[in-house]
């Protein structure tokens, strides 16, 4: 499997032919089309062409500088397989792994959008936290794991990560803010569930407090708490910029944001003091340590590949020499 990326570009008229140029005499991008004059809205000429990984930040950069972000078009989406030839030589053309290879345009495309919010986004957390605070009243560790899957979180943590790494302060706000409405929001309608299912006699307080042997752990953090948190979000966030979204599956399940955040509903509603301060220091716990780690596996992966690329550079004047 070769892994690269799919450019689809409108040049106006004044840069196509110098965009075209420089694609085509580099032996990392291949599949280079172009259909004159196609595009109407912004009108320009279509191009497009295949990128591997490692190239594609570069390649943008390089769009970027002629101006096509702002009076062109670009859009980027990945290809899984290209088994062709002409894809295997652009691959071996380029130094590195593809997995190696973080394209930060896409990273920070893709963090502005987790940090939009949406009515789904709410929802999801809403609903992932209710799911918790039964996991909690039944001491069922199942329930437990569905509730971390379907919560929504982790990427808006990313974000704020991306944001707080790259110094930009719009999208660390955004993320910010964004989470603590979220969580807010949906601990105060579980806590408004738990309270409806206390007055019609299905929960007491001693649900909360008695005996969990499965779910106890979601109020009472410890330094593990802090480390799995820590593992999380280097996980999380390698996923990706490598694009190894599947990998994001292990991450819910790992992390104990939604549980603490069920546990937390239903401590307020039900009145459980003793177990608020638990249930908020495991939810803030998590929250922190995912995000500074993502920090730090962005500050590793661009100082990994930024050296990556010098030795390789050192290694081709020397072969020329």
């Amino acid at each position: 499997m070769w892994r690269v990326m799919h450019l689809r570009l409108i040049a106006p008229a004044d840069r196509s032919e110098r965009v075209l140029d420089t694609l085509v005499t580099d032996p990392r991008v291949t599949s280079i089309v172009r259909i004159p004059g196609a595009a109407h809205r912004p009108e320009g000429d279509v191009i497009e062409c295949d990128v591997t990984r490692e190239a594609t930040s570069e390649v943008l950069a390089f769009l970027r500088s002629e101006g096509l972000y702002d009076d062109g078009a670009v859009a980027l989406t990945s290809v899984d397989s290209a088994p062709s030839r002409n894809a295997q030589a652009a691959e071996k053309a380029a130094p590195g792994a593809p997995d190696d290879a973080v394209i930060w345009d896409a990273v920070v495309d893709q963090a502005y959008n987790e940090a939009g919010g949406s009515w789904v986004y709410y929802a999801f957390l809403t609903l992932a936290t209710m799911i918790a605070s039964v996991a909690v009243i039944t001491d069922s560790s199942i329930l437990v794991v569905g509730a971390m899957v379907v919560g929504p979180e982790f990427g808006v943590v990313a974000a704020l990560a991306v944001g707080l790494f790259l110094r930009k302060g719009k999208l660390s706000r955004a993320s910010l803010v964004l989470l603590v409405k979220g969580f807010v929001l949906a601990i105060a309608l579980t806590a408004i569930a738990a309270l409806l299912a206390r007055a019609v006699g299905w929960v007491d307080v001693t649900d909360v407090t008695g005996a969990r042997p499965l779910t106890g752990f979601i109020w009472r953090p410890d330094r593990w708490s802090a480390v799995v948190a820590v593992l999380a979000g280097c996980a999380g966030v390698l996923s990706q910029t490598a694009g190894r979204g599947n990998a994001l599956v292990g991450v819910f399940i790992s992390v104990t944001t939604v549980p603490a955040a069920g546990d937390l509903a239903l401590s307020l509603a039900l009145w459980a003091p003793h177990q608020i301060g638990g249930s908020a220091a495991q939810l803030g716990i998590n929250l922190a340590g995912m995000t500074a780690a993502g920090v730090v596996t962005l500050m590793l992966q661009r100082l990994i590949w930024r050296s990556y690329l010098r030795v390789k550079r050192r290694a081709g004047a020397r072969v020329e020499a």
